[in-house]
């Protein structure tokens, strides 16, 4: 019978005592949640931390009344993930640690690198350091869009289901995510490209 309710409907169930109801809905957005956060974080166990703490954040949030029923749970919970991630990123950058996992390339065991002298590593490592940092300095929405784009591959359709925007609003947030870029590296004067 639970199984046939809608999401809202169980997260009402869920907030009036009904365990089950929530674990029908983990299990119903599992795959879709998890696979968001592995595909910008690009680790597994650290994917595995992020889910976990959702969840946490999301019976929490719920148990304190802060969800506000718009038939959009998923893309609420979605929201929730990705602001942990950002909240990693963050962490990460103010340890002034740069993980190898969280580039795009593994750039210590790639065949395209294999052949490439010192020197064309540490200008190809400095230049995914420094798109990175640029990625940090834009506001979140922009970061958002960027990670989902070009690290998720997702089309805008994909971006603006999952932020709850217009495909314009997405379309918008891009554009000026990439003319912010272009003003940071002007202003750094960075030449991010091979010599």
């Amino acid at each position: 019978m639970t199984n046939t309710l809608n999401d809202n409907e169980l997260v009402q169930q869920f907030i009036q005592g009904d365990q089950n109801s929530l674990e029908i809905l983990i299990r119903r957005h599992k795959n879709r949640v998890f696979s968001y956060i592995l595909l910008i974080v690009k680790n597994q166990e650290l994917a595995e931390d992020i889910f976990q703490e959702t969840f946490i954040k999301v019976i929490r949030s719920l148990k304190r009344g802060k969800y506000i029923e718009n038939g959009k749970f998923v893309s609420w919970v979605l929201r929730i993930s990705h602001n942990l991630i950002i909240d990693h990123f963050r962490k990460e950058k103010l340890k002034g640690t740069v993980s190898n996992d969280s580039t795009e390339v593994d750039i210590f065991n790639s065949q395209k690198f294999s052949e490439a002298t010192i020197e064309d590593q540490l200008v190809n490592d400095q230049i995914l350091f420094e798109v990175k940092e640029l990625i940090n300095e834009l506001p979140d929405d922009q970061q958002q869009v960027i990670y989902m784009r070009h690290y998720m591959g997702l089309s805008f359709k994909e971006i603006a289901e999952q932020t709850d925007v217009s495909i314009n609003t997405a379309l918008g947030r891009m554009r000026y995510a990439l003319i912010n870029m272009r003003k940071l590296i002007e202003k750094k004067n960075l030449i991010l490209t091979k010599v």
